[in-house]
């Protein structure tokens, strides 16, 4: 599931940016909050299946490094795409969502 997030984020990257219809006030930080806050519960989860013995502290900063990672590649591969660019607060954004997503999982 985690791999699905991932390549969903990267398709919609690949959108270019006039095909984005505007359907509500600040849709750009709700869409990126939650879609990271998403990727984070799903690779925490995977994380922690993965390696039982880690903790919480170490599940949750290994998670944010790689929402905040995943994040600065989406907005690089977005430098690419035809009426998008990069936003250093959309990887703020991210990574926000991706340490609020690493907290839900218990």
């Amino acid at each position: 599931m985690v791999f699905v997030c991932m390549g969903f984020i990267f398709y919609m990257g690949s959108v270019p940016g006039s095909n984005v219809p505007p359907l509500f006030p600040y849709q750009d930080i709700v869409y990126h909050f939650m879609i990271y806050l998403i990727l984070a519960v799903l690779f925490s989860r995977a994380l922690k299946n993965t390696y039982p013995k880690l903790k919480k502290r170490e599940l949750v900063i290994i998670t944010a490094i790689f929402a905040v990672l995943y994040g600065a590649s989406d907005e690089l591969h977005q430098l690419f795409t035809p009426g998008r660019s990069a936003a250093f607060s959309d990887v703020l954004i991210d990574g926000l969502g991706g340490f609020i997503g690493s907290l839900l999982l218990r």
